[in-house]
C-alpha cells in the first residue's frame, strides 16, 4: 500500500478516452510534450515526471535550487507535473495511451502496470540498475527481486523506506488520555475509543476519505475495518491490476497447490467490516459524507483538529504533521496505534507499493536514469524530499530533521531510498517503535503468491467492466452508504453480469501454474 490512501477508481483506456473526448484528446495530449522529453534526446532539456498530489508550499524556490545544481551536473532539469490523486490514475493512463512524451510517472500494481505492460509502454529496467552506482548502492537484491516480473523483467524503480508496509491508525493521543485509552493493543480498545471521542469531545473519530475504499475492507493482509484481519493477518489477497476486484486465495494453497480464489465479499472477515462500517457511518464514527471527502479536505480537517484519527502506513511519516496540527490544537499530541497480536508475522510480497515507470513510447531513458542516481545522493535527495536547509527543513542527530515550513513532496513517487530517508525529529514514539520493526524482512511472512502478477490479456474486458461494476456498487459499501444486505446483492448481480465467473477461473488458473512453477 501507497504512504497515502490511493485512487480507488481506475477506468479502462475506452472509459478513459471517452470521458475526456475520445480520439480528440488523446491526439492533444499526445501533441503536448515537455521541453527536451522525446526519446534520445540524451542529457539535455528537462526531465518530465508525473506525480500525485499538488505541488508543496514553496516548490518553486525548491525546484529552483534543485534544477540549478541539476542543470550543473547533468546538463538537464526537472519539470515535475502534479495531479490531485482524484485524477492521477486516469490521467497517468492517458497521456500514456496518448503518446505524450515525459520521462517517468508514479505507477503500482494497484495503478495501471498491468495494462502499461500489455500495451508495451514501459522500459524494462532489468539490465539498467548496475550502470548507475548511486542507485544501485540504494536498492538491496532482496527489494529488485521481490519487484521483477516472470521472464526476469523489472518494470520500474521500486520506492520504498522499508521492508514491508502496514497500515494502521495514527490517533490524538492527547484524547485517548483524556478519556482513559492511554495504551490501546487491540481493535476493540480501539473501536471503544472511537466511541468515547463520539461522545465526549465532539468531532468524528475517524477522518475517512474517498480514495481509501478497498483498503478499509480487504486484507492486504489488513483491512483498516477488518478486525478478523488484524486478529489474523495472513490472507493473501490479490487482483487483476486496476480491476479492485480483490480474490482472497486459500490458505493452504501453497502446500495443496489450488489457489481456490474468491471474490472478497465471501470472506467473513470482509463481511463483518461491511456491517462494522454500515454501523461506523449511521452512528457517526465516520463522516456521513467520506465517500465524497477528498484527501486534500480530510487532511485539512485533521490538520485542524477535526478528527480523532487517520490513516497511517508504517512509513515513517504520519507523525510529520504534528506541527501543523499543533497551530490549531497547541496540546495535541499523537501516536500510532497498529493492533496486531503479540509476535504476529503478517503476510507480505514486499512488492513496493509505490514505482517510478519509464516512458517507452515518449521517454528519455539514459536521462531517466541519471536522474534517479543523482537523486540517490543523499544531498540532492534531501533537498527535493524535505525543501530549503535552513528554510524549510534542519538536521538533528541520529539522522533526523526539524521541519521548518509545510513543504511536503510526495518523495514514494519518485526518490524514496530506504537508506537515505531521515526520521523526522516530531516522530513519536510509537511511530519509531512501528517502523524499526517494518525495517525487517524477518518480521513478515512471505506470501506464497509474493511474485505474482496475472496477465490481464484472456480477461481484459471483463476487467474493464469490472472496474466499473466495483465504483459503483462496492464503492457505497467501503463507507457504510445504505443497507449492507441490498448493496451485496446489486454488486453480486453486477459483477456476475460483468464476467466474474471467467475472470475468476483465469485467476485460478493463473494462480496454480504460478505454484507449480514455485515448486519447479
Amino acid at each position: 500500500m501507497p504512504s497515502t490512501p490511493r485512487p480507488s477508481q481506475q477506468l479502462s483506456r475506452r472509459g478513459f478516452l471517452a470521458a475526456t473526448g475520445g480520439l480528440g484528446a488523446a491526439l492533444a495530449l499526445a501533441a503536448c510534450s515537455s521541453s527536451g522529453g522525446s526519446s534520445g534526446g540524451g542529457l539535455s532539456g528537462a526531465s518530465t515526471a508525473l506525480l500525485p498530489s499538488t505541488a508543496p508550499v514553496g516548490w518553486s524556490k525548491v525546484i529552483a535550487q534543485a534544477n540549478a545544481k541539476l542543470k550543473k551536473d547533468l546538463g538537464f532539469t526537472l519539470d515535475a507535473q502534479f495531479t490531485a490523486w482524484t485524477n492521477y490514475g486516469q490521467q497517468a493512463l492517458l497521456k500514456f495511451t496518448a503518446g505524450a512524451h515525459f520521462d517517468t510517472a508514479l505507477e503500482a500494481l494497484w495503478l495501471n502496470m498491468s495494462q502499461l505492460v500489455q500495451s508495451q509502454s514501459l522500459v524494462d529496467l532489468s539490465g539498467e540498475i548496475g550502470k548507475y552506482p548511486n542507485l544501485k548502492a540504494q536498492l538491496s537484491s532482496q527489494l529488485i527481486a521481490a519487484n521483477t516480473w516472470s521472464g526476469g523483467k523489472l518494470w520500474g524503480i521500486p520506492q520504498v523506506n522499508s521492508a514491508g508496509r502496514i497500515q494502521h491508525f495514527t490517533i490524538r493521543q492527547d484524547l485517548a488520555e483524556k478519556y482513559g485509552f492511554s495504551d490501546i493493543q487491540d481493535y476493540d480498545t480501539l473501536e471503544r475509543y472511537f466511541y468515547a471521542v463520539k461522545q465526549k469531545a465532539g468531532i468524528t473519530p475517524f477522518g475517512a476519505s474517498s480514495n481509501s475504499t478497498f483498503l478499509y475492507v480487504v486484507p492486504g493482509p489488513i483491512g483498516l475495518f477488518n478486525a478478523q484481519s488484524w486478529s489474523d493477518p495472513l490472507t493473501s489477497a490479490h487482483q487483476f491490476t486496476g480491476s479492485n476486484l480483490y480474490f482472497l486465495f486459500d490458505r493452504s494453497a501453497a502446500t495443496t497447490g489450488s489457489s481456490n480464489p474468491k471474490p472478497f465479499w465471501e470472506d467473513a472477515g470482509c463481511l463483518d467490516a461491511f456491517n462494522r462500517i454500515r454501523k461506523y457511518n449511521q452512528d457517526g464514527i465516520i463522516d456521513a459524507n467520506a465517500i465524497s471527502t477528498d484527501q486534500a479536505t480530510a487532511q485539512s480537517r485533521w490538520n485542524a483538529g477535526g478528527y480523532a484519527a487517520v490513516w497511517a502506513m508504517s512509513d515513517g511519516t504520519s507523525s510529520n504533521g504534528l506541527p501543523t496540527l499543533q497551530k490549531t490544537v497547541k496540546s495535541a499530541q499523537l501516536a500510532n496505534v497498529m493492533p496486531l497480536p503479540a509476535g504476529a508475522k503478517p503476510l507480505q510480497t514486499f512488492q513496493a507499493d509505490n514505482v517510478v515507470v519509464v516512458n517507452a513510447n515518449g521517454g528519455d531513458l539514459e536521462r531517466t536514469m541519471h536522474l534517479q542516481d543523482w537523486l540517490s545522493i543523499q544531498e540532492n535527495h534531501d533537498l527535493l524530499e524535505y525543501g530549503i536547509q535552513g528554510t524549510d527543513w534542519e538536521p538533528a542527530a541520529d539522522n533526523k530533521y526539524k521541519i521548518l515550513s509545510q513543504y511536503s513532496f510526495p518523495g514514494y513517487g519518485l526518490l524514496w531510498r530506504s537508506k537515505l530517508e531521515r526520521r523526522s525529529l516530531y516522530m513519536t514514539a510509537s511511530e519509531e517503535k512501528i517502523f524499526d520493526w517494518a525495517q525487517s524482512y524477518d518480521n513478515f511472512t512471505l506470501d506464497p503468491f509474493a511474485s505474482f502478477v496475472p496477465d490481464i490479456t484472456p480477461v481484459k474486458q471483463e476487467i474493464a467492466q469490472m472496474t466499473n461494476v466495483m465504483t459503483q456498487y462496492a464503492n457505497p459499501l467501503y463507507y457504510g452508504v445504505g443497507d449492507v444486505t441490498s448493496q451485496l446483492s446489486k454488486l453480486r448481480t453486477a459483477a456476475d453480469g460483468a464476467g466474474l465467473a471467467k475472470i475468476q477461473a483465469e485467476m485460478a488458473k493463473q494462480a496454480d501454474a504460478h505454484l507449480k512453477a514455485q515448486k519447479s
